[in-house]
């Protein structure tokens, strides 16, 4: 019987392959830039790699979801005919990752039960932080159903601020089995990977449920909601009619993911600014702030225009919701007035970009680490294109699999 929210599975890791080639980013990065995909498609060489097993975003407009599917699974399969993979049974994986600045972020690869989750708004041990855009789900869902594989670039969060849960296998590293270790492609860095298991794991296993008894929620989603999204919707289609006990033990009730601390130093969660282009951007801005400034105590934007700038707050009960705020009145207002919004990494570039004719700037508050739980945790969830957790290349690879099929 499945009683953890996160536990230890069967994963499958690739075997006598060149792992640079195999392992390329999360689908979601880059996604306007083709060529950035065009030289990982000339580095894998067309060889065995998880290029073959995605749909980069980069490409979304032009992917056939039915012949696009088959392609997926059809090398999905051929991994398996090949035997190109080594199952670690009943494991974690405890990561290091060496990021572009060097800093070393520490994760654990895992299993979340799907039946915890919830993305739409209610309380669950797994939350989304950022509201679901339900027309990027069907292609996930489509591709899920053929599937013989899932392949994670999803990153969730623990709010651990004693540090109990991960960071005690560094300590020990060196005595845990080596799985992989080598260098990523495009710049991503290092990442080394090692086996968790038998007491070890029952330990990580036991912090994980003290640090659950603190709070309700025990895990919220960083990277790739959407992913872990289709993978829930999937399970509650195909589990109607199951008797009980194949529900607990079908494969596809559990979905396979990397674990972080939120409070990890080298966890950055980066605010992301809006900018904005055209005629009446500067009259767009100061309405902005006319409408949704209080005199309460809140949360400080900052408008820049010209020579011109200007900060207000916005009222609300967490950052999540000053952030709604704001945003809804973009969503609504913005077009009618005039504007192309754009959405910006930097104040000093939006600083930068609002010195020009027609442009405006709206700097976003800083999001501090505590305020991602306390935003999900009161039932609120961040609207598009609130934070960034790193930088592009400090995301997740594709690398571990897990078979999902019953």
């Amino acid at each position: 019987m499945i009683k953890d929210i996160f536990m230890p599975t069967d994963i499958l890791l690739p075997d006598g392959v060149d792992l640079e080639k195999w392992s390329v980013i999360a689908c979601d990065q880059f996604s306007s830039e083709r060529d950035y995909w065009e030289r990982v498609r000339e580095k894998t060489g067309g060889g065995p790699s998880t290029l073959n097993m995605i749909i980069p975003e980069v490409y979304l407009g032009d992917f056939d979801e039915g012949s696009g599917a088959g392609s997926i699974c059809a090398a999905m399969d051929a991994c398996f005919e090949l035997g190109l993979f080594r199952e670690v049974q009943d494991s974690f994986i405890y990561v290091q990752r060496t990021l572009q600045g060097g800093q070393v972020r520490h994760g654990l690869v895992g299993a979340v039960d799907l039946e915890r989750y919830d993305f739409s708004g209610g309380e669950a041990a797994i939350l989304a932080s950022e509201g679901t855009i339900q027309d990027r789900l069907p292609v996930r869902i489509g591709v899920r159903r053929a599937a013989s594989l899932e392949l994670p670039h999803i990153m969730a969060f623990i709010n651990d601020k004693e540090a109990g849960v991960i960071e005690p296998l560094g300590e020990n590293a060196d005595s845990l089995p080596l799985l992989y270790d080598f260098d990523l492609m495009e710049g991503g860095g290092r990442i080394r990977g090692m086996r968790v298991h038998g007491k070890k794991a029952d330990g990580v296993t036991s912090a994980l449920r003290a640090l659950g008894e603190k709070s309700r929620t025990l895990i919220v989603i960083g990277d790739g909601n959407h992913s872990l999204a289709a993978a829930k919707v999937f399970w509650d289609e195909i589990k109607q009619g199951m008797s009980e006990a194949l529900r607990e033990n079908h494969p596809a009730r559990l979905a396979l993911l990397e674990v972080n601390n939120i409070y990890d130093p080298a966890i950055e969660i980066e605010a992301i600014h809006r900018v904005f282009f055209g005629d009446g951007c500067d009259d767009f801005i100061k309405s902005l702030e006319k409408s949704l400034s209080s005199t309460e105590p809140g949360y400080e934007f900052t408008w820049v225009s010209g020579g011109e700038s200007g900060v207000f707050s916005v009222s609300a009960d967490c950052i999540g919701g000053a952030l709604a705020g704001v945003q809804k009145f973009i969503d609504d207002h913005a077009d009618r007035a005039g504007c192309r919004v754009d959405y910006i990494h930097g104040a000093e570039t939006v600083k930068r970009l609002a010195r020009g004719v027609n442009c405006a700037g709206l700097i976003m508050p800083a999001i501090v680490k505590s305020e991602l739980f306390a935003t999900v945790t009161a039932g609120e969830v961040f609207p598009k294109k609130s934070f960034s957790v790193g930088r592009a290349a400090d995301k997740r690879y594709y690398l571990e699999c897990r078979g999902i099929r019953g």
